[in-house]
């Protein structure tokens, strides 16, 4: 009992507060939501580590689903997605490839998505 409450105060004094924090973990149960599927927009709001993307318009931001440091992994769908804009929280310019996933992670600090080198 006292080994959970130290881990519980270590989450919190971490920062880690936010209750949805375990549906973007890389640790995945069947208890966890599938990978939801969203049209591309301006913004788009992720809630799950794996999100499709179906569309072709422009990305510029994307509304983060917890406070801290995380990662999300976008797929689209479409032949021709759209680019990630730098007009708001992208910090780099991309152009998605249909069907390749591409990890963004989020710096607090900056309120920025860096977008993961691909190779």
């Amino acid at each position: 009992m006292r080994w959970l409450l130290n881990k519980l105060l270590n989450l919190v004094m971490l920062g880690v507060d936010d209750l949805n924090f375990q549906k973007l973990s890389t640790v995945q149960s069947d208890k966890n939501p599938n990978p939801t599927t969203l049209a591309s927009a301006a913004t788009i709001a992720p809630t799950t580590k794996l999100t499709f993307v179906t569309g072709t318009v422009t990305i510029a931001t994307v509304t983060p689903p917890v406070t801290g440091y995380h990662e999300l992994t976008l797929c689209f769908t479409d032949g021709a997605p759209g680019v990630f804009l730098t007009s708001g929280n992208l910090k780099t310019a991309y152009q998605p490839v249909q069907n390749r996933p591409i990890t963004l992670h989020y710096d607090p600090p900056s309120a920025k998505y860096w977008v993961a080198a691909v190779v």
